[in-house]
């Protein structure tokens, strides 16, 4: 299925490029700061879960542009976490995560607090769990 989404171009082979990767753990620490410094309520769950989705596929950009791919597709993060990371488990957390967001952006669901809560804490979780297996030499 990776494959699939380098010959369709949604992922590209390019050089590894380091300060691409820390650049991008640093956005997903200002993104996961910034959801986190706001209490989730009602009206702001969506958002806030959207903000923590992005933190969590900076992550993931992060890890892959370690290996040299530039990602194009939310859907290539989740088959590149269960193909190449061998990571099942995370990929499945991810795909989960991924449509959730893209049922908020594309069609304009609404997501309950407890669900922003429990998978804020989800993400975070992680994030570090990828950050201290895959990342931990660039900070």
């Amino acid at each position: 299925m990776f494959e699939n989404f380098i010959k369709t171009g949604k992922v590209r082979k390019s050089e590894a490029d380091k300060a691409l990767a820390k650049s991008l753990i640093e956005m997903s620490q200002i993104h996961l700061d910034f959801a986190s410094s706001i209490q989730i309520t009602e009206k702001n769950a969506s958002p806030l879960l959207v903000n923590y989705y992005e933190s969590l596929r900076e992550i993931c950009e992060a890890i892959c542009s370690l290996q040299g791919y530039k990602v194009y597709s939310h859907e290539a993060f989740t088959a590149y976490l269960n193909e190449q990371l061998k990571e099942e488990r995370l990929a499945e957390k991810f795909d989960r995560l991924r449509k959730l967001r893209n049922g908020i952006n594309y069609y304009g669901k609404q997501v309950s607090k407890e669900e922003t809560q429990t998978s804020a804490e989800e993400i975070k979780q992680i994030i570090k769990e990828l950050k201290e297996k895959y990342l931990k030499n660039l900070f």
